[in-house]
């Protein structure tokens, strides 16, 4: 019996003697900051990101031309909602989408200027995978919306666009999300005002309290 007690000790010490395991796969969320598995997203937290240095926004009339409009200037926020641990999704809700007129540009024919640009009804909702798929979609019952204002000769046309949402993807490389060719169609507006639009932009870094945000 003593020299059972004394292997029973000696186990105890040594099991305080070895190092602390690290945290398994399944302790990291899916989104973080300041590294891949780094600190934690909180539910609640705000996400930002403008658009990637050196790049712009585009509204163009189709997939492959660049007749249109571009922003070297814009801007999204979100509250994150729901941050799983990873594999998983997490969720956001896009509380604000902005565009700056004044960085905004076209060339159609018979298009001055731009005078604005607005996305409508918000707040959106939004799921990020650990993947790095990007899925925005509007509330039950509404759309994806945007609203452009031109400066013609004749005075200000207003232009409406729709779509179900939009599809996009995550990188930890740059700490980016990117929309590429994004499909909306005209709803009102004048012939000035092309039948479709597709929205491409990238957005970096995503930054959280000011850390970047990286997906797992």
């Amino acid at each position: 019996m003593r020299i059972r007690s004394l292997l029973t000790v000696a186990g105890a010490v040594a099991a305080l003697a070895l190092p602390a395991l690290p945290a398994s796969a399944a302790d990291t969320p899916v989104l973080t900051t300041g590294s891949a598995g780094g600190t934690p997203v909180a539910v609640g937290d705000t996400l930002t990101a403008s658009l990637a240095g050196g790049t712009a926004a585009t509204f163009y009339s189709s997939a492959t031309g660049t007749s249109g409009l571009r922003c070297t200037s814009s801007q999204f926020t979100a509250t994150v909602t729901g941050n799983p641990s990873a594999p998983g999704t997490a969720t956001e809700s896009v509380t604000a989408h902005t565009f700056d007129a004044a960085s905004c540009t076209s060339n159609v024919v018979g298009v001055l200027g731009v005078s604005g640009i607005t996305v409508d009804n918000l707040p959106y909702s939004a799921t990020v995978t650990s993947a790095g798929a990007l899925d925005v979609t509007p509330q039950p019952g509404s759309t994806v919306q945007t609203t452009v204002k031109l400066r013609t000769l004749l005075g200000t046309v207003t232009c409406v666009y729709q779509g179900p949402g939009l599809s996009g993807s995550a990188d930890n490389t740059d700490n980016s999300i990117a929309f590429v060719n994004q499909h909306f169609t005209k709803i009102s507006g004048s012939s000035l005002c092309f039948s479709n639009a597709y929205f491409s932009a990238k957005y970096a870094p995503v930054t959280s309290g000011g850390a970047a945000v990286y997906v797992n």
